[in-house]
């Protein structure tokens, strides 16, 4: 069995990763190449380009480097009509992901897109786009599938991998041991995102938060965990002459470590939030998006959602406090963090919305996706 994969990002990249062991658990000599990271590499994936070459932020950014992601495409549509897969696995990435399975199921490659397009947040006509281009949908989460059931492809919830992934994290006394924190620190974790255009907008004003928070609290250390070689130096050049660098650790990897470690963390929106819910720490969210994106989205009526953090959107209310756009200033981000640090209350109710969400997202992800995935493939 031949599989082709593109993950566009670091979630992605572990979703295709828990996936690609299922199935190779009951095809053992399956193979598989496509974009990947580290995590699908380490899972056998032969890489024909590193996901990093999809990791472009928003409307306005994607369109500088539409010429680069078209010729990408054509590419791996190339390559995989000379060479025609079993199955194409597309993991999120929707605007690269969907035209390339839609080109390649009409070539008779059986499609699968994994991670359900936000149809419920902006862009509901997606549905028949989806319905186009992909055989099967995996969806995370359970209110998804409903929103396919009647144009669009056989959708199934799979729930998210990453709640057994994060149950099994060890403890924060452990966590602190292995990364050399002391055990009675006060330590916010800072996530600055995985991209690079996310270091970019949002590097300079997570320092100044920081700054802001450590002249309040002149004891409270933090811990940023990089994505990669290339965000960690990045926001190691933001911090080069600044006197917080000495409070700061820098950690290549290992986030679900360091957030468990946490006392609290700033996390930039995306599956990073929900990371940080299922392990555990309280959190608060920041985001900006260019000025051309939100008025695409919010003054052009295409968003449809009140939050952007997942934890929140699935618990129906902002329980994590979200501070988006004009609103994620430095000194209005240092005191959402300083209020979960020193009211324990705020962390307990966070803590109790977001555990009965974790337990009903925890389900065997990859058996139940590689599964469905085989299914299709012996229906064909």
């Amino acid at each position: 069995m031949r599989v082709a994969i593109v993950a566009g990002e670091a979630s992605g990249d572990l979703l295709g990763a828990d996936l690609l062991t299922a199935l190779r658990q009951r095809v053992p000599q399956l193979t598989a190449e496509g974009v990947t990271g580290p995590a699908l590499r380490a899972a056998g994936c032969s890489s024909l380009e590193d996901m990093q070459s999809l990791a472009v932020m928003g409307i306005t950014e994607v369109m500088g480097e539409l010429p680069r992601l078209l010729a990408l495409r054509k590419r791996l549509l190339e390559h995989w009509r000379a060479e025609p897969p079993d199955v194409f696995i597309g993991i999120d990435a929707p605007d690269f992901n969907l035209g390339l399975e839609r080109r390649l199921k009409r070539h008779g490659v059986r499609t699968v897109h994994y991670v359900s397009p936000t149809v419920w947040a902006w862009r509901p006509g997606r549905v028949k786009t989806i319905a186009r281009a992909a055989d099967l949908l995996l969806c995370l989460f359970p209110f998804e599938p409903e929103y396919f059931r009647e144009t669009g492809p056989k959708a199934i919830y799979v729930g998210h991998p990453f709640a057994a992934q994060m149950a099994a994290v060890p403890g924060r006394a452990d966590c602190r041991l292995a990364l050399g924190i002391h055990p009675e620190a006060e330590v916010l974790a800072v996530l600055p995102g995985s991209r690079m255009g996310e270091i970019r907008a949002l590097g300079p004003l997570l320092i100044e938060a920081m700054t802001e928070l450590k002249r309040r609290r002149p004891a409270l250390e933090f811990a940023v965990p990089a994505a990669n070689e290339r965000v960690g130096a990045a926001f190691g050049d933001l911090l080069q002459g600044r006197e917080l660098a000495q409070d700061v650790k820098l950690v290549s990897g290992r986030m679900r470590e360091v957030v468990r470690s946490a006392d609290a963390a700033l996390v930039t929106s995306g599956t990073a939030t929900l990371e940080t819910m299922l392990l555990g720490t309280p959190f608060l969210v920041a985001y900006r998006a260019s000025p051309v994106t939100e008025w695409l989205l919010r003054g052009l009526g295409l968003l449809k959602i009140q939050h952007v953090a997942l934890p929140n959107i699935l618990a129906a209310r902002a329980v994590a406090p979200e501070l988006l756009q004009g609103d994620a200033e430095p000194a209005s981000l240092a005191g959402a963090a300083y209020q979960l640090l020193v009211r324990p209350h705020l962390a307990r109710e966070q803590r109790e919305v977001f555990g009965p969400l974790a337990a009903q997202l925890d389900q065997p992800s990859g058996e139940i996706a590689a599964r469905a995935v085989l299914d299709l493939c012996a229906a064909g």
